[in-house]
């Protein structure tokens, strides 16, 4: 890619490869999807992407979106719960699929995952379906939050500067022990991935250990939903 440096490692198990399989992955910035698509293909993977609504709506995006059989999340709407049935309906026609359980980019000041949305954590043990954690780090130095016009700036640093996109396919989250007909499963579940989504970002950013040395001036911060990892 012209505005950044691809770094793909870690795998997914042969095993793993012919059946269904939700992938994690750590929400860090706009070019999110652009990087894990590259970092998929360099993996001989090619899952159905959960994209929020707006890209679907975007013209020639959204009928290539569509097109290539994504999954549709309308977030603060009434119908985000009908994401739930196409995930589940794509996995059990085999699919792969691969979203972000934060539901956002995260805000967190330092980059890390926030607390998860619930949704895939309740697929995965209605399904039965393994999830792969997936680490990503890099991405947001390519594209900034929001805006045409910081957009447009950051991209032509990226141009120039050509950072690291690092993605690290890690191993199946374990989520045994969990029952889901117990209250709360969904949610220890969702703790379980985040940790392990965690635990594989770490060595990418070993020498960010606290803050990204790059920091996006219009990303807004917030820390009400930062994820406690267990002890």
């Amino acid at each position: 890619m012209p505005v950044a440096r691809l770094r793909v490692t870690g795998g997914v198990p042969e095993a793993l490869r012919g059946g269904p399989v939700i992938f994690a992955v750590n929400h860090i910035g706009p070019f999110d999807p652009v990087a894990m698509t590259a970092a998929c293909r360099a993996a001989r993977l090619a899952p159905r992407l959960m994209a929020t609504g707006g890209l679907f709506r975007a013209p020639v995006v959204g009928a290539v979106m569509r097109a290539a059989g994504h999954i549709r999340v309308n977030r603060r709407q009434a119908d985000v719960a009908a994401a739930v049935d196409d995930v589940t309906a794509a996995l059990a026609g085999g699919a792969h699929v691969l979203g972000y359980p934060e539901g956002r980019i995260t805000l967190d000041p330092g980059m890390w995952p926030e607390r998860g949305k619930t949704g895939l954590a309740r697929v995965a043990l209605a399904t039965g379906a393994p999830v792969v954690a997936v680490a990503q780090w890099g991405a947001h130095e390519v594209a900034a939050w929001g805006g045409f016009g910081p957009t447009v700036r950051t991209l032509c640093r990226a141009l120039v500067r050509r950072p690291v996109v690092r993605v690290h396919f890690g191993a199946p989250v374990d989520l045994s022990g969990i029952d889901p007909a117990v209250a709360g499963a969904a949610q220890r579940a969702t703790d379980r991935i985040i940790d392990a989504i965690t635990a594989e970002l770490r060595p990418l950013r070993a020498d960010e250990p606290r803050l990204p040395r790059y920091i996006d001036p219009v990303r807004p911060l917030s820390v009400q939903r930062r994820h406690r990892p267990a002890a």
